[in-house]
């Protein structure tokens, strides 16, 4: 803060602790007095540290004409002190407290978002060791970084999060069939099936009851029967926040995307569990972010109904 080093405040304090209570705001303490309550600094480093708080305007020099640090008084009352006046760094002390609050905040700010960017870097080396973007980030954090450039690496690190996160055809991943028998057994079972299938949602809006069917790993954890939008709604909302989404960041999807597309997103995530690495980062994605216009529920329930017909 100001430039100051550890020696200058040390300095400082060893002329605040000169002071005492109803005596003034004036320095007696001769060069030599200093030094040693510092610690036993020399005499021109102890100068240097006290031009420069005159510079800052901390204190304000008094000498006399043979620079000796005393105190005069009249018959009257009166005085005059020749010596280092603190007076105007006591009458900045709520400004520099401040000052000093807004420091310590911002250095555990950086600390915060440094530990945040270092978990997800870690995140991300896990599914890419050898990605160029972790060590761009790395060599980065090398660097003693400002606080608008870690929100900035932070926000860089998010999109590679997301990007990671957000498959590009999520139901495309599932696993199919262990064996080709169960497949043949099941390939007659339903030309008709998937007639009823495409009519229901061909170019008709998402059935509630086909959600609920569908995604039923959502619906196991209702005690009651979902019958419509609202009850959809509903539930979702309540898994929202088990899932590591806040309900803030559910309710500016509602308002990004409605509240039905908003409610599939949960649904469809519940549904397809481990294949999605941060349930938070994939819902904000496909709802507020870049794949928020490819983001379609009812082909992915169609998806979802074809492959579970094939592993039955």
């Amino acid at each position: 803060m100001f430039g100051l080093r550890p020696g200058h405040i040390q300095t400082l304090q060893a002329m605040l602790s000169f002071l005492k209570p109803g005596h003034g705001e004036t320095v007696f303490a001769s060069n030599n007095s200093l030094c040693q309550r510092v610690g036993g600094i020399d005499e021109r480093t102890l100068r240097r540290h006290i031009n420069r708080f005159v510079e800052l305007g901390f204190i304000k020099r008094n000498d006399s004409s043979n620079r000796k640090r005393y105190r005069v008084r009249s018959s009257g009352g009166e005085c005059i002190s020749y010596g280092l006046s603190l007076t105007p760094l006591l009458q900045r002390a709520s400004e520099l407290i401040a000052i000093a609050q807004e420091m310590e905040n911002n250095r555990r700010d950086r600390i915060f978002i440094r530990k945040q960017i270092l978990t997800k870097l870690a995140h991300l080396e896990e599914h890419d060791p050898s990605s160029a973007f972790i060590n761009h980030a790395r060599k980065a954090l090398r660097r003693k970084l400002s606080l608008p450039e870690y929100h900035a690496l932070l926000a860089d690190t998010d999109a590679e999060c997301q990007s990671l996160s957000t498959p590009d055809d999520p139901p495309e991943t599932m696993e199919l069939p262990a064996n080709d028998g169960q497949t043949v057994r099941h390939q007659s079972k339903s030309e008709e099936e998937k007639k009823d299938l495409d009519s229901n949602i061909g170019d008709e809006a998402l059935k509630p009851d086909l959600l609920t069917s569908v995604c039923d790993q959502a619906t196991s954890f209702s005690t009651e029967r979902l019958r419509n939008w609202f009850d959809i709604e509903n539930h979702a909302r309540t898994l929202a926040p088990m899932m590591g989404i806040h309900p803030e960041t559910f309710e500016k999807a509602k308002n990004a995307v409605g509240a039905q597309k908003t409610s599939c997103a949960i649904f469809i995530m519940l549904q397809l569990g481990k294949r999605i690495r941060d349930f938070g980062a994939y819902f904000h994605s496909i709802t507020l972010g870049q794949r928020q216009n490819q983001f379609d529920p009812l082909a992915l329930i169609k998806r979802l109904s074809e492959t579970n017909e094939r592993t039955v």
